[in-house]
């Protein structure tokens, strides 16, 4: 079977392999078959979490013909609270859908 593997170690540089592996891998079995596990060691300290095409798989997980296996650095801000931030920083009246409005009317329109 033939497997992509995927892994961005920082922003702007990624790592792409295409490996042919026997039928029943499972997802830790590919990584050491392909070597990657002793060319990034933060494989194995458990820094990083596994994902066949973008859903979330453990390390004993099957794969199929055709799966993309993707290593993902864990997230340094939640999503939600950046965004918060973002809005706090910009103001109220700077951002979004109703940024500008014509002099006089309701809020929202």
């Amino acid at each position: 079977m033939k497997i992509e593997l995927v892994y961005a170690r920082a922003a702007r540089e990624l790592e792409q392999a295409s490996v042919v592996l026997p039928e029943g891998m499972t997802a830790k079995e590919a990584l050491r078959a392909a070597g990657w596990v002793s060319r990034f060691p933060e494989i194995e300290a458990g820094e990083l979490s596994l994902s066949v095409w973008g859903r979330r798989v453990s390390g004993h997980t099957a794969l199929r013909d055709g799966d993309r296996l993707e290593l993902c650095r864990p997230l340094r801000v939640d999503p939600k609270v950046a965004r918060r931030e973002r809005f706090v920083a910009q103001g109220a009246r700077g951002s979004g859908l109703f940024a500008s409005r014509r002099p006089g009317s309701k809020a929202g329109y």
